[in-house]
């Protein structure tokens, strides 16, 4: 059966997929094929029906390739590179404790000159750890976790 992806949450692995016969069914982690561990809301999905659950689901078309969550990596590591400095990518992520104080060392800091440098270098690291990572892993540390530094 085919259907699309209504809610999933990555902290219980467990989520809803409208069939396309009108029916909601309930999905765990372990239904998810392929090897995916994570899956995109609005993503289109052939599954099979095992009373009100969906199993055995996979996706179909491009929608759950790519950017996995509400975050994107690329976008995050832009903004360390060109921005980081002053902490933009961390307010990106909604990490705003580590944003401010970027923001306060990369700007204000430059009187001391070596807060303004520890943040530049901290932001390069931060641009090469994130395009490093996996679409997933990135998800799991950073929006998940909420890994605030490196």
């Amino acid at each position: 059966m085919r259907g699309k992806v209504l809610s999933y949450s990555d902290l219980d692995g467990l989520g809803l997929i409208s069939g396309d016969d009108g029916v909601r069914y309930d999905f765990v982690r372990g239904g998810l094929q392929n090897g995916m561990r994570f899956i995109q809301t609005g993503a289109d999905v052939d599954f099979q029906v095992d009373g009100i659950r969906a199993t055995n689901i996979y996706t179909v078309g491009g929608a759950a390739v790519g950017q996995v969550g509400e975050k994107n990596k690329i976008a995050a590591a832009l903004l360390a590179f060109f921005l980081g400095g002053f902490g933009v990518h961390k307010f990106y992520l909604n990490m705003s404790g580590a944003g401010v104080i970027m923001l306060l060392c990369g700007t204000i800091g430059w009187l001391l000159i070596l807060p303004g440098m520890a943040v530049w270098v901290i932001a390069f690291v931060e641009f090469i750890i994130y395009l490093t990572k996996s679409d997933q892993q990135f998800y799991q540390d950073y929006v998940v976790g909420k890994r605030t530094w490196f």
